[in-house]
């Protein structure tokens, strides 16, 4: 089962910074991510989602690859591409993986202007070191599925902005 995390920057920009350093960190196998999701409300008052993974436009390829085998075989290649791209761009737009677009849009309409927040889902991490990593950015945590001693413990965290971190590690 993963863990719901959403925290709060008082930028627009942090909240992908943070993203970017947990996909690093994922691609040195300390923590695992089902989703990754960053709102960011514009100094207009604008909600905007960035999701990790566009799902309409990886549906469009994965059905235009497919369209366009079937097609083949059916000696009409083209039509099959575009009917292959067309279904699975539809499929993608309504297939909606990991934290609920609307949790996280209705959430950002209560930021203020000029800020952001990063939600992630995690299925497996190495606490210490993911912490270490992350806590320079600090942030407010807004939700979690963690109990409520691993929440305090975060916020803590986040709270001393890479003060352990620092003594852990010395630069």
């Amino acid at each position: 089962m993963a863990d719901l995390i959403a925290i709060a920057y008082d930028d627009a920009y942090k909240a992908e910074e943070v993203r970017l350093a947990l996909v690093k960190l994922q691609k040195e196998h300390l923590i695992e991510l089902e989703d990754a999701a960053v709102v960011v409300k514009d100094a207009e008052g604008k909600v905007k989602l960035k999701q990790a993974v566009d799902l309409t436009a990886a549906g469009a390829t994965s059905g235009g690859f497919w369209g366009l085998l079937i097609g083949t075989l059916f000696l009409n290649p083209l039509l099959g591409a575009a009917v292959g791209a067309a279904a699975g761009g539809i499929s993608g737009a309504l297939t909606d993986l990991g934290v609920e677009d609307k949790f996280m849009k209705d959430l950002g309409q209560t930021f203020e202007p000029g800020t952001s927040a990063l939600f992630v889902l995690v299925r497996k991490v190495t606490p210490d070191k993911v912490l270490d990593e992350i806590a320079p950015y600090g942030g407010t945590v807004l939700r979690t599925s963690l109990s409520k001693d691993q929440e305090t413990q975060l916020q803590e965290v986040l709270n001393n902005r890479g003060i352990a971190a620092q003594s852990v590690n010395p630069a």
